[in-house]
């Protein structure tokens, strides 16, 4: 092992392979000991701790879904004593009961370091000061980037989420360098400092962002308009232990992820059975250490790939893409398969365009219509407006195989979010 980080370690693909396979076999050990839930699971695969002996003997472990934390509320998958527990954090339980997660010292431990590897190999350094405009309290957002920027030695401004004023004020006032937040809001932000007449006054060099999938059109205009040296998309979800889990390097070549912390499947979201390195499928993850909540393949739904080899960067942790989208966010129209993020790939192909969409679904008279409204580029004539959305609409029909009403709106039109924007309203019954 080098020394080239302070918090990353750098592993040989043999010896990442021997700290996964003993944090395999301890999990399964731990929660066949511990975890009523798990236990039951395996009792009824017939599965014993021993049976554990390769990697490859994942595949005979179950998988744990959503539906799993939320049957077991309020504490769901608890594998240690209460009064272990230290810390809750919750989902925002958008459907139904809230996915609840419980937190020993150890794993808040362990989540910090993770969250201290993303600052650094996004290039801060303790000069930094970083700005974390994300939720608090419940949600792990807030907590994260906190004690991770702490840990990592950076000045930390923990404002939250919304408050343009305030943010902008601590943004001039206090020079951050970095913005925390997600796509989004750094969106928002940088048109809100624009308007503001603020841009020349940031002092802001880069952007962690995260909690939504995104478009290059999307994550250009807020480098833009921030005036950013570079962005960083960082990946994680409050089922494992929050955001942190891996972040995109100076590079920009994908996502390394903390092998040593937990493994990664990608898996055919249909068949349930794994796909070829390179291929998009659905992530899995199972953590090697987690002591009070621990996850065994759990089906996170966020949809990527694996991307073999070394990185550029140099850093030894293995990588995987950006999340494009996720398996229960897509929609059927007329008989086509469709993800939110296939039409934000449309919108990259015309520069007239901004990364601002809704999609609008609805039934009329027994048949499906599909709307997609899209936001004109600032500085942008309207005169085109009609030459614009039918070429839009050409591409759609063309790439993703149905037709669309496709509106074009002034800048600035469709609503702005301080979290994940909504991108479609399905209004069929």
């Amino acid at each position: 092992m080098s020394g080239k980080y302070r918090f990353i370690p750098e592993l040989e693909p043999e010896e990442l392979a021997k700290k996964q396979l003993e944090g395999l076999k301890w999990t399964v050990s731990h929660t066949a000991e511990n975890c009523p839930f798990y236990a039951s699971q395996y009792k009824e695969k017939s599965i014993e701790p021993g049976d554990i002996k390769t990697l490859d003997d994942i595949r005979k472990l179950p998988f744990t879904s959503a539906d799993d934390l939320k049957d077991g509320y309020p504490l769901p998958l608890l594998s240690v004593p209460e009064e272990q527990v230290v810390r809750i954090h919750g989902s925002s339980g958008t459907t139904g009961k809230r996915k609840i997660l419980s937190y020993t010292q150890k794993d808040l431990d362990t989540w910090k370091n993770m969250f201290a590897r993303c600052y650094e190999l996004a290039g801060l350094t303790t000069l930094d000061r970083v700005q974390i405009c994300v939720g608090y309290g419940l949600w792990t957002a807030g907590a994260g980037f906190q004690l991770g920027s702490e840990h990592f030695g950076a000045m930390t401004l923990p404002v939250g989420p919304g408050m343009l004023e305030i943010q902008l004020q601590i943004l001039v006032d206090l020079e951050a360098t970095c913005l925390c937040s997600t796509a989004s809001m750094a969106l928002l932000l940088g048109e809100e400092a624009h308007k503001a007449g603020l841009t020349d006054k940031l002092k802001l060099k880069r952007c962690i962002f995260g909690g939504e999938a995104h478009t290059p059109k999307m994550r250009k205009q807020f480098e833009e308009s921030l005036g950013l040296e570079s962005s960083h998309d960082i990946s994680g979800m409050t089922e494992l232990y929050g955001p942190g889990a891996g972040i995109e390097c100076q590079a920009h070549d994908g996502i390394h992820y903390w092998g040593d912390e937990y493994i990664v499947e990608i898996i055919d979201p249909v068949t349930l059975e794994p796909v070829a390195d390179g291929e998009t499928g659905e992530l899995v993850v199972t953590t090697l250490n987690k002591e009070a909540s621990p996850l065994v393949r759990y089906r996170t739904h966020d949809l990527t790939r694996i991307i073999p080899g070394k990185c550029s960067c140099g850093c030894s942790m293995p990588r995987h893409d950006h999340i494009s989208g996720r398996s229960d966010d897509m929609f059927i129209f007329r008989g086509v398969n469709i993800y939110p993020g296939q039409i934000g790939s449309v919108l990259e192909f015309f520069s007239e365009a901004s990364s601002e969409y809704q999609i609008f679904l609805e039934r009329r008279e027994g048949l499906d219509h599909m709307s997609v409204r899209v936001e004109r580029k600032p500085g942008i004539s309207a005169e085109n407006d009609a030459n614009l959305a039918k070429a839009i609409c050409d591409r759609i029909r063309k790439f993703i195989l149905v037709r669309a009403n496709v509106e074009i709106l002034k800048p600035g039109l469709l609503p702005r979010s301080f979290a994940k924007t909504k991108r479609v309203f399905d209004e069929r019954s």
